[in-house]
């Protein structure tokens, strides 16, 4: 009998009391681009093995392990060209009969040129997806490779302790612009098997992905999921107001993205995507990690406009979907945030003091902070923005709240949008919304259960109260274990006004060391206590946990609304100070030093009608 057929879950409570923390978008060296920059020997076996708290020996030969294990990993290669890179290295009749597959494997067995070819590949491969060509293809190759990737995924899919999700990456980029989708089945491999993942050399329209997925679902009987990713290298595609085709988005439209596609992943280590102070200007935590030079073709040719934006982060594309809802009658952009790597290493790390980087070629040791260190295309040029390894992000994971730790239970939860982004910390998160909450529920000992009762969780939607009811929240926020204190917590609503503008406003409601909020919710800022000479900090200031029930007390019932959550550490030192340290470097003066740490909860929306 199997370890899933055995295993019966235990529930005493009809609501999730358990916090599960992974990552959903992680590549190994299946994926074309992570064998070219460097991943060699690390397949799907050694990301999950690494990810459940075992020591692993990296590309560049180095022991990695993370010092807190992880609850589930979706090991997420890209579908396009699957295993080819992998079947390249080895020699593999079926891909080296392509007269230029052979001149690259030629040439990388020349140690000589075998870097600078593997780098051309990557340069080539990130040209055809710009342009829908199919650069080293081969099916049989692709599905062979998809089903061992799957039975790994059984195998170590363990009910109750770890949870391997199956999934892939659809990587639709045109003309350099990211519409990247990462693909979670609730399901083994039994039923993920049946259908080989699409690729988006067979179309850049994420339509035909959600084709694919609902011929999935109705074939086997299955659960399937898209989440984008990346909107801030999309050059404003990600979440326009128009569909592929460039027509007004309709109902249909609107309903079938808002089914398929629950969550979005708004933090990883190309940037962070919650918002942008230009788009956010009183947002004094609005300017956090942003990579927004433009698509991937600003790696080499910087092009992004200003207008691009709103239709490129979160909570502008929270609110263009309350605009939508108002228009067609239905919200396209009604997601839960979650937060994932996107490393290419097979190693999910997100914490500043322990980040393994993008790809093997910018892994500890290695001069990543130097000009060029980033090894992608057009890193060298020193006109471009993208050209130091710092510029990578140490983030992000997800925080799921679940009744277990299964394929289904997570499944559920994301589905459902109990989940919660972080950039790396595992703060712990709640958000209830309601009519009927008070003051006291807050401190009450079964204030989560009061929350279940009396409202609805992050993820959650309110409808219009008779009467003059008031929606009430309940936050409450705990510091991760082993890092930093919390500096303040807040409410971000957003709304489409009775003039059909659409507004934000960053609420203020807990702040540590008894300061006070001021009337525009702003508070003085604590002292740092981060030493840049030995890469550390204090937790002699903020709070271990902060909570808050607050009113919106410019409420108006008439107008559409979402409400999230944002938890802020205090300062630490970021990432590339601790690689300077151990490098004995020093850091350019303008280079990034201290990092504020934060999560962000799925919202919940408010609708009048």
């Amino acid at each position: 009998m199997s370890v899933q057929a055995q295993y019966t879950p235990w529930a005493e409570e009809d609501y999730p009391l358990n916090l599960y923390w992974g990552d959903t978008h992680l590549h190994s060296s299946y994926s074309v681009d992570a064998n070219t920059m460097g991943n060699i020997g690390l397949p799907p076996a050694d990301a999950y093995r690494f990810a459940r708290g075992e020591a692993v020996q990296s590309n560049t030969g180095m022991v990695a392990k993370l010092n807190r294990p992880l609850d589930f990993l979706v090991v997420s290669d890209h579908a396009e060209q699957l295993g080819t890179m992998l079947k390249l290295r080895e020699g593999d009749p079926r891909i080296i009969a392509d007269p230029h597959a052979k001149e690259v494997y030629e040439a990388m067995k020349d140690s000589s040129t075998g870097d600078d070819s593997a780098i051309a590949v990557m340069q080539q491969f990130l040209a055809q997806m710009a342009s829908g060509q199919a650069l080293l293809s081969n099916a049989e190759v692709s599905s062979e490779i998809w089903q061992a990737s799957i039975k790994t995924s059984d195998e170590f899919n363990d009910p109750g302790n770890f949870t391997a999700l199956i999934g892939f990456e659809w990587t639709s980029m045109p003309g350099s612009n990211n519409l990247h989708r990462v693909v979670i089945y609730a399901d083994g491999a039994d039923k993920a098997g049946r259908m080989q993942p699409i690729s988006s050399n067979d179309g850049e329209d994420p339509a035909n992905l959600w084709t694919f997925m609902e011929q999935y679902m109705a074939d086997t009987g299955g659960r399937i999921m898209a989440i984008p990713h990346n909107g801030n290298l999309s050059n404003g595609l990600m979440f326009d107001e128009n569909d592929y085709a460039g027509e007004p988005i309709d109902a249909a439209y609107a309903q079938r993205r808002a089914r398929l596609e629950p969550i979005v992943e708004v933090t990883q280590i190309k940037g962070d995507g919650e918002t942008h102070p230009l788009l956010s200007p009183d947002d004094e935590f609005a300017d956090f990690e942003n990579w927004d030079a433009g698509n991937f073709a600003a790696m080499t040719v910087v092009n992004k406009t200003d207008d691009m934006l709103e239709h490129e982060y979160a909570r502008s594309a929270l609110k263009l979907g309350l605009a939508l809802e108002q228009r067609v009658g239905v919200n396209p952009y009604q997601f839960g945030m979650i937060g994932s790597t996107d490393a290419h290493t097979s190693l999910a790390t997100a914490a500043e003091d322990n980040f393994w980087g993008k790809a093997t070629i910018t892994e500890p040791g290695m001069d990543r902070t130097e000009p060029g260190s980033t090894g992608m295309p057009g890193a060298d040029n020193p006109d471009t923005e993208l050209t130091k390894g710092w510029t990578f992000v140490a983030s992000g994971y997800t925080g799921v709240w679940a009744r277990d730790n299964t394929r289904e239970e997570i499944f559920n939860a994301m589905q459902r949008r109990e989940v919660y982004a972080t950039t790396g910390s595992r703060i712990r998160l709640r958000l209830f919304g309601g009519y009927d909450y008070s003051a006291a529920d807050l401190d009450d000992p079964h204030a989560v259960r009061i929350g279940y009762r009396k409202g609805v969780p992050m993820g959650g939607e309110l409808a219009a109260t008779a009467g003059d009811g008031v929606p009430g929240f309940m936050l409450m926020a705990l510091k991760d274990p082993d890092g930093a204190n919390l500096d303040r917590v807040q409410i971000i609503k957003g709304w489409l006004d009775a003039k059909g503008n659409l507004r934000e406003k960053v609420y203020t409601v807990a702040a540590s060391d008894d300061r006070r909020i001021s009337g525009n919710g702003k508070v003085k800022a604590l002292q740092s206590t981060v030493d840049l000479n030995n890469a550390s900090y204090s937790n002699s200031v903020g709070a271990v946990g902060l909570s808050a029930y607050w009113e919106d007390p410019d409420f108006d019932p008439a107008q559409r609304a979402f409400y999230y959550a944002r938890a802020i550490e205090i300062e630490t030192p970021r990432w590339s100070v601790y690689d300077a340290l151990r490098l004995g470097k020093n850091l350019d003066p303008a280079d990034p030093k201290v990092v504020q740490d934060r999560a962000y909860s799925s919202p919940i929306w408010y609708n009048p009608q």
